[in-house]
């Protein structure tokens, strides 16, 4: 597949998966999921690969959620698939099963489908100017699925509740205290540890690694069929007035008033 919204690379038995929309944030669009979803597994099945890095290009953002301003198909002709326009849980699950370890390399926001996507991975290292957060329910939004029942496995019922539920902005360093983070370094040092990760990694029994993470997975497995008849409930509330006026309401520029559309 040629790539357009990624770059994909490999050293040291180490793949690098970059999404490289840096003008937006790196926010993903149709065709970006779909050419992550390909990396993925390209790189997930290659028996010369140990563990795999997922970031984002430039210093601004690891990414942002989906881009509100290309609602496009995957190849720009309108054609796309999954269940609210993009496979969005096609990516999520494929970062789950890929046998290697995944680790999410942190620079600048991770912020709405853009956090969701650290979270899912394996490991999260991120530079001390790293910010995390949610956005969903200021945009009329929401990840009904690893997004939101994964991420209170990760860091606690009342603080998943208080990100969904607030959208508030969460330091590196914040984020490590609540256990959605492994290590901060300085943003200069980012590349450099996570290369030190990655050469520990690929040292150890690939076999031995692809089952416990397998073994991981067993215990939250139950999110995905949680997930899937969300995003199909998610689906008709894009529909909504209540929904598309966040996005209207971003665009204009103003508070959104969602609750003029209960009536």
């Amino acid at each position: 597949m040629d790539y357009t919204d990624i770059l994909y690379a490999e050293a040291n038995q180490v793949a690098t998966i970059t999404i490289n929309r840096p003008k937006v944030y790196n926010a993903f669009r149709p065709r970006t999921v779909v050419e992550l979803l390909d990396a993925f597994l390209k790189a997930g099945w290659a028996s010369d690969i140990g563990a795999i890095v997922l970031t984002g290009a430039g210093d601004k953002a690891f990414c942002t959620g989906g881009d509100q301003s290309d609602h496009s198909g995957q190849y720009g002709d309108g054609s796309t698939r999954g269940t609210v326009g993009m496979p969005v849980e096609e990516l999520h699950s494929v970062i789950r099963d890929v046998p290697k370890p995944v680790i999410a390399k942190v620079r600048g926001y991770a912020i709405g489908g853009g956090n969701v996507l650290a979270t899912i991975c394996d490991l999260t290292i991120a530079g001390e100017g790293a910010i995390f957060g949610q956005v969903g329910p200021k945009m009329g939004s929401v990840d009904p699925g690893f997004g939101t029942a994964y991420l209170a496995r990760v860091v606690g019922e009342k603080k998943a509740r208080e990100i969904w539920y607030m959208c508030r902005r969460y330091s590196a360093r914040q984020a490590m205290e609540m256990g959605l983070v492994n290590a901060v370094v300085p943003d200069d040092k980012l590349d450099a540890e996570v290369e030190t990760w990655c050469a520990e990694l690929v040292q150890r029994s690939p076999t031995a690694i692809a089952i416990a993470k397998k073994s991981f997975n067993a215990d939250s497995d139950s999110i995905r069929g949680i997930g899937g008849l969300g995003m199909q409930a998610l689906r008709l509330y894009y529909a909504t007035a209540e929904s598309q006026e966040g996005v209207k309401a971003l665009n204009e520029k103003r508070p959104p008033r969602f609750r003029d559309f209960l009536k």
